[in-house]
């Protein structure tokens, strides 16, 4: 009985040392196995990723095709805590050990963030704070301090940064993005100005970048732009109240629970432009260079007034009694 229990253990013991070199064989060969990446293929890791998350977010991004083995190969290679975030790029001849080399030394492809076109302040600030590769220098500064930190001689850093795609390198200052976006705006601001209209009711640049970012949150079909600017600059012309929602919507802050209300268009505030005339004391928002042009050269036209009609246009009119005939058909009545 002793002599068979030996020749088991024997037996155990081979087969043991023979899995273990084929589970080596089998870890060698997929280790080295290499794909042949013909388009650039980028992938992001998100901050706070393990080896596990990070290996599920490459097979989202069609970099891997089975999560496991990555894992696997990771966690027996060493590299399972050292999974840096950020924007990746592989392309040529990648193996599963070259990107974990990749994701773990930090050799990232050029970072980037996009400014939409329409944001606010508030959320261009919630995009840098969240973006993994920034260094976040400006989280939980006051706007004041920002726009005294970036140099900005208005009250408000609200508007000032030009919305495009920003590239930099990993661990970049978030406070460089914002001064590249800033002079951005000011150079774009400054060229459409020097182009601009002749007779507009505008003093300077700045009121011209507060009334296209009003144009920039009321604009539904790009090529109507230049038709809202008309309205209105018309209206700033003789003194009649702009009338807009997004400048209500905008005073109102945190207040605003998706429902505009008669009693807040009645209630007064320096961004109520149903109780004031004249434009807002800030932008409301982050315009493009379309509204920036727009607002600087309108089309023309004796337009006063404007109404969706339910299909993303809008209905301008010239007269309040025509205006009052399209609100019927495309609001009280319902689009036909």
């Amino acid at each position: 009985m002793l002599r068979t229990l030996k020749r088991f253990i024997r037996r155990l013991l081979w087969l043991t040392i023979a899995l273990t070199v084929a589970f080596g064989a089998w870890l060698f060969g997929y280790g080295w196995l290499e794909t042949t990446v013909a388009t650039p293929l980028q992938f992001t890791l998100k901050q706070g990723s393990s080896l596990r998350s990070a290996a599920r977010q490459m097979q989202d991004a069609h970099v891997i095709s089975s999560p496991w083995q990555f894992e696997v190969l990771g966690r027996l290679s060493g590299h399972a805590t050292r999974v840096q975030a950020g924007n990746y790029e592989v392309r040529g001849d990648v193996s599963p050990l070259k990107l974990l080399q990749i994701i773990t030394s930090g050799v990232r492809g050029q970072d980037q963030l996009t400014i939409v076109e329409g944001w606010t302040l508030l959320q261009l600030r919630a995009a840098l704070d969240a973006h993994p590769a920034l260094k976040h220098e400006t989280a939980g500064i006051s706007d004041a301090d920002l726009a005294g930190k970036l140099g900005i001689r208005e009250s408000s850093a609200e508007g000032w940064f030009l919305p495009d795609t920003y590239f930099f390198p990993n661990g970049a200052g978030d406070t460089a993005l914002l001064q590249r976006a800033h002079r951005a705006m000011r150079t774009q601001l400054d060229a459409l100005w020097a182009t601009r209209a002749d007779g507009l009711p505008l003093a300077n640049p700045y009121e011209g970048l507060i009334l296209a970012s009003i144009i920039e949150k009321e604009t539904g079909q790009s090529g109507e732009r230049a038709l809202i600017a008309a309205v209105f600059v018309n209206r700033l012309r003789i003194g009649m109240k702009l009338q807009t929602d997004p400048t209500v919507i905008y005073g109102l802050g945190a207040q605003f629970d998706g429902n505009l209300r008669k009693r807040d268009l009645l209630e007064d505030g320096p961004y109520n432009t149903y109780v004031r005339t004249g434009l807002p004391p800030t932008p409301i928002a982050l315009p493009g260079i379309a509204a920036l042009s727009a607002a600087l050269n309108p089309a023309p036209g004796k337009m006063l007034y404007f109404v969706a009609r339910g299909n993303g246009s809008s209905h301008f009119s010239n007269s309040l009694g025509e205006h009052e005939r399209a609100v019927t058909k495309y609001q009280r009545r319902g689009a036909h």
